[in-house]
């Protein structure tokens, strides 16, 4: 009897294992006027599949584009995801008007068992996904990579919850700290891990998220910083100065990233940089970034993690940022901006608080012209490479006047339609007058913030 007993625990144990993870490596080329796809490699990473296989098809409609995975002989579709890029980012600048960058990419997957055709949409003018590139695998394929990259350390449990299948895997990953720095990484990361769970919905969804982390040991302390002459080979290549902007942290080094990644069961990614200078990214469902060392990284790991999580766009529109894109007056896929005006239409019209107005007053001329103030000393302290604590002043007396601006307010704190967002003074418009994705100051994520945040993670373990 007890033979049989393990035998049936060791065939169902195989029966429901979960499947590997399969990723599909891809070059992505291109520039103002045109766009290229190909092929890099397909690879089994070393962990299974993390997922839900019961969530395995999206219907959240967010991101600028989005894949399918299809069965070729039924055409039936078996995952489905959809994402945002650093290309993405960077074909809105000038310098695609000017030249071809090729960015590297991935497209993870539960690992079929059949052949199938991975599929990328991405979004045209009027945001309708449109097939942009396809490619055939065959799971039998010997060409498919097998092999294990180098292991970037031990793996730090953060928090679990539970069975990777049914929680939110949240990695955070650590770069430009060196052997001697883990130690470091690892209370940077725990206590981010508390601040994040410290803010709603996070806070009331805890049980809801397994946090691990991962910490690939460094040569140099510190990540690259091109306008202070600073450069470092760091694992995972994050940098600040992308696409030009002095504050956005990013790294280009996706097969890197990717395969670092690779040995956590993880969705979403956080990458904490080691250094002292207030900088981060965010890109949904790709990764975030924030700068560790900053006085304002509680404020920038969460407001980063919002763009990643949830798709959450950046709600201010007067301060430098990376791109230079040509205003679109379409509908956004973000689910806390719009360009209606039209209570009927306005996508969180159930949460417009009762008597407010569409579009909303809130004292703009006012906080604009502070900002374009603000904005200048800004330039000045980086153009001088004056020393941080500067910078750091600067940020609270905004803060200080921001708060006092905004929260006096008529309509503050009420669910609206505000002009101002999209990095655009006109014409795009926000749910709340302030919220982490608008501004430093210490308020909560709007309720629509909310409502999205809380969206995604009920996708992934309900």
């Amino acid at each position: 009897m007890r033979k049989l007993i393990l035998l049936f625990l060791l065939w169902a144990t195989t029966l429901f294992a979960a499947p590997q993870t399969m990723r599909l490596d891809y070059y992505h080329t291109g520039s103002f006027t045109q766009e290229i796809f190909s092929m890099d490699r397909v690879v089994i990473e070393p962990l299974p599949w993390p997922g839900d296989p019961n969530h395995a098809i999206d219907d959240t409609n967010l991101g600028r584009f989005f894949f399918e995975v299809r069965d070729q002989k039924t055409d039936q579709v078996l995952y489905s995801r959809g994402y945002a890029t650093v290309y993405g980012e960077w074909e809105l600048t000038d310098e695609a008007k000017k030249i071809t960058r090729t960015f590297s990419e991935s497209l993870r997957f539960p690992a079929p068992d059949v052949p199938v055709n991975v599929i990328i949409k991405r979004r045209d003018k009027n945001n309708v996904f449109q097939k942009a590139w396809s490619i055939a695998i065959d799971p039998k394929d010997i060409f498919i990579d097998r092999s294990k990259p180098p292991s970037p350390g031990p793996l730090i449990e953060i928090q679990k919850m539970g069975d990777p299948a049914h929680k939110v895997d949240f990695l955070i990953l650590g770069d430009g700290y060196t052997a001697a720095e883990r130690d470091k990484f690892e209370k940077d990361a725990r206590h981010l891990a508390e601040i994040l769970f410290n803010v709603s919905p996070y806070k009331e969804h805890r049980k809801d998220f397994n946090v691990w982390a991962l910490c690939p040991p460094a040569t140099e302390s510190g990540i690259s910083r091109p306008s202070n002459g600073v450069y470092h080979r760091n694992p995972l290549g994050t940098t600040y100065d992308t696409f030009g902007s002095e504050r956005y942290v990013l790294t280009v080094e996706n097969r890197a990233f990717r395969d670092i990644a690779s040995y956590a069961p993880y969705e979403f990614v956080e990458i904490l940089v080691n250094h002292r200078i207030y900088g981060g990214g965010g890109i949904f469902n790709l990764y975030a970034t924030a700068a560790a060392g900053s006085s304002w990284i509680d404020y920038l790991f969460v407001h980063e993690f919002g763009h990643h999580f949830a798709g959450l766009g950046d709600e201010y529109f007067s301060t430098g940022v990376s791109t230079t894109q040509t205003i679109e007056h379409v509908e956004p896929w973000e689910p806390n901006i719009t360009i209606m005006t039209d209570p009927a239409k306005l996508k969180w019209k159930d949460l417009v608080d009762p008597g407010v107005p569409i579009p909303t007053q809130w004292a703009k001329e006012a906080f604009e012209k502070h900002q374009a103030e603000y904005g200048k000393v800004r330039a000045q302290i980086r153009a001088q490479n004056k020393p941080e604590e500067e910078m750091e002043k600067l940020f609270s007396e905004a803060k200080e006047f921001e708060t006092k601006l905004l929260s006096s307010d008529k309509y503050f704190g009420k669910t609206g339609a505000f002009e101002g967002a999209n990095y655009s003074a006109k014409g795009f418009y926000r749910p709340s007058e302030d919220c982490i994705m608008f501004a430093r100051n210490e308020v909560p994520f709007c309720k629509v913030c909310q409502r999205a945040i809380e969206r995604i993670i009920k996708f992934y373990t309900e």
